[in-house]
C-alpha cells in the first residue's frame, strides 16, 4: 500500500525568508521549485525530500491542517488506494490534486494529522 515517505512538507508564510534559511543557513540545494514561490523542494542527502509550501489562498491558511506539517507517502496506485481507504471510512480532505510531476490526495488520521498520498507521474 505505502512504498516510502515521498516528502515532508512545511507550510511557510514568507518563502524568501524560509528559502534563505534552508539554502543559506542549512546549505540545502533547491530541487523542483515553482516560479511563483508556492512550492520549493529540497532533495535531502541520503534520500527523502523536504518541501516548503506557501498556500496561494491567504484565506485558506487558517483552515485546519494548512498551518501544520504534513507527511507524504509515495503510493503505487493512487486511484485504487483511494477506493480502498474510502471503503474503510477514511476522511479525505481533498480530491485528486494534479501537480507537474505527480498526483496527490489528502487525508486525515483520526487525530486530525494531515497525510498526503503521492503518486509520481509515469515516465
Amino acid at each position: 500500500m505505502l512504498k516510502k515517505v515521498a516528502f515532508t512538507m512545511f507550510p511557510v508564510d514568507d518563502t524568501a525568508r524560509a528559502r534563505a534559511f534552508y539554502e543559506g543557513t542549512l546549505g540545502l540545494s533547491v530541487g523542483l521549485c515553482a516560479s511563483n514561490g508556492v512550492w520549493t523542494e529540497y532533495d535531502l542527502p541520503g534520500g527523502g525530500c523536504l518541501a516548503l509550501f506557501n498556500h496561494p489562498n491567504a484565506a485558506a491558511k487558517g483552515e485546519r491542517g494548512t498551518k501544520n506539517a504534513s507527511i507524504a507517502f509515495e503510493v503505487e496506485d493512487l486511484d485504487a488506494l483511494m477506493k480502498t481507504l474510502q471503503a474503510k471510512g477514511v476522511k479525505f480532505t481533498s480530491g485528486v490534486i494534479k501537480g507537474p510531476n505527480c498526483r496527490m490526495a489528502n487525508i486525515e488520521d483520526p487525530e486530525g494529522n494531515a497525510i498526503i498520498l503521492h503518486q509520481l507521474n509515469q515516465a
